[in-house]
């Protein structure tokens, strides 16, 4: 087409959106073909030797008790992992290349190879082994369960995400295969309905270096790193409130439909920390039966009796029984409500008769963490025989000594009646003296 004025043969109209668009398609394909770069540059020429075998969906491996063991590799998973820089040899540096796969190697069970393979992990990781082998995990391991995780339970070594991308701690539902009812009652709790703030097991736990709830006051510490002005806003309104704080569990007023205990720990004096049953030692179990010889349940006489048992027992310290306020079950200590909800009424717990103090037990920690419970009978606490054992614990209105308030009522009434007999005493003496005078002023003759 030519112009009607010049002649000059007009150039087609330029689409707008041409270049831009070109230019994306360009950045794409360089950004592809750096990704392909970057993922052949990730694995070495040994890696990918081992992965054109390990790579097959299907490959396993049959083992000693019959179970098959997946032995796949997904080339791009591993390499984009915390060990891709690491390589195949890094874990399996005993692996020859020539001869791997012409002789089988016999492994006993899935779990006698994860368990040896942990030592492999140590090689790099010895601070967070040295961290899981002081959790409850761990001494259950010790002890033979074959359920208590360990490394590559809760971390799959071929696809473990960097800590940049993924925090590089285990998912929450590695926790759950093994503590569901805890996991429901924590998402209809206060701190799992929240949706940005929900908090998740190791917020609580920590994730290699876990306790038993049970063991020391770790979580309560962990409720007050977050919740850092609870001692200050308990003193506004509640009396004595560091003595609460010490002697209450959390939950105990933050779960109100939770049924209470009392709890009796075992406590070194010198060190004032639980104690811990020895393993191999088993004696907590066959002293307390020995004590409650008839099953109903430790009276004060029988853990008195108990107390010096452990004390007499080649104890390097003397130990000392520490009463705690709890929740009775796991479920019931991550069903908490909102703070609206938490118990503020006194005579829930201070007063004669209160449902708080209807279950005692005594508890020493378990060679696995875990602890150990016998049960005691709830007249323990009310018990003038219990003084020298638990004398430590007192709630007033509910834990009440009958006899020291017999005995203190004697002795407010003869705080009372011993001052008012004698001044009457000394009151009609004078009188009787003062009389006597007058008669004999009267009388001087005789």
């Amino acid at each position: 087409m030519s112009s009607p004025t010049t002649g000059v043969q007009a150039s087609p109209p330029r689409r707008a959106g041409f270049w831009p668009a070109a230019v994306a398609a360009m950045a794409m394909m360089l950004l592809g073909a750096g990704a392909q770069a970057a993922e052949d540059n990730a694995l070495s020429s040994e890696d990918k030797a081992c992965l054109e075998c390990h790579q097959k969906p299907g490959l396993a491996k049959t083992l000693g008790n019959g179970e098959k063991m997946s032995l796949h590799v997904a080339p791009k998973r591993f390499a984009d992992s915390a060990h891709g820089s690491s390589g195949c040899e890094g874990c399996h540096a005993e692996i020859d290349i020539n001869d791997h796969g012409k002789e089988p190697k016999p492994i006993a069970s899935k779990r006698e190879h994860a368990r040896g393979m942990m030592e492999t992990c140590r090689d790099c990781h010895k601070k967070t082994v040295k961290l899981y082998e002081d959790s409850v995990h761990s001494a259950l391991v010790k002890t033979g369960s074959e359920k208590a995780p360990i490394c590559s339970d809760c971390h799959n070594p071929h696809d473990t995400p960097l800590a940049k991308e993924g925090n590089g701690h285990a998912d929450p539902l590695q926790c759950h295969q093994c503590h569901e009812k805890i996991a429901v009652a924590l998402k209809d709790s206060v701190h799992g309905q929240s949706e940005d703030e929900a908090l998740v097991c190791k917020d609580c736990h920590r994730t290699h270096n876990i306790k038993a709830a049970s063991h020391g006051d770790h979580l309560k510490g962990q409720c007050l790193s977050c919740h850092r002005d609870s001692a200050a806003t308990h003193k506004a309104w509640l009396p004595n409130a560091e003595r609460h704080l010490e002697a209450i569990s959390c939950e105990a007023c933050h779960s109100p439909g939770a049924k209470r205990r009392v709890n009796l720990r075992l406590y070194d004096v010198a060190s004032q920390t639980q104690v811990t049953e020895k393993v191999g030692v088993p004696q907590f179990k066959r002293l307390a039966h020995a004590a409650d010889e008839q099953g109903k349940g430790l009276d004060a006489r029988a853990l008195w009796s108990l107390l010096q048992e452990f004390n007499n027992n080649g104890s390097e310290s003397k130990m000392a029984l520490r009463g705690r306020l709890e929740v009775q079950t796991g479920e019931e200590a991550h069903r908490l409500g909102a703070k609206a909800h938490a118990v503020k009424e006194c005579d829930t717990c201070h007063r004669e008769g209160a449902e708080s103090f209807q279950s005692v037990s005594v508890s020493m920690v378990g060679p696995d963490g875990r602890p150990l419970r016998h049960d005691a009978s709830k007249g323990v606490l009310t018990s003038v025989e219990s003084i020298g054992s638990i004398g430590g614990f007192y709630a007033i209105g509910s834990t009440r000594i009958k006899l020291l308030d017999t005995l203190l009522l004697m002795a407010l009434a003869a705080g009372i009646l011993f001052p008012t007999a004698h001044f009457t005493v000394k009151w009609l003496s004078k009188r009787a003296r003062a009389r006597q005078a007058a008669a004999d002023a009267s009388n001087p003759q005789e």
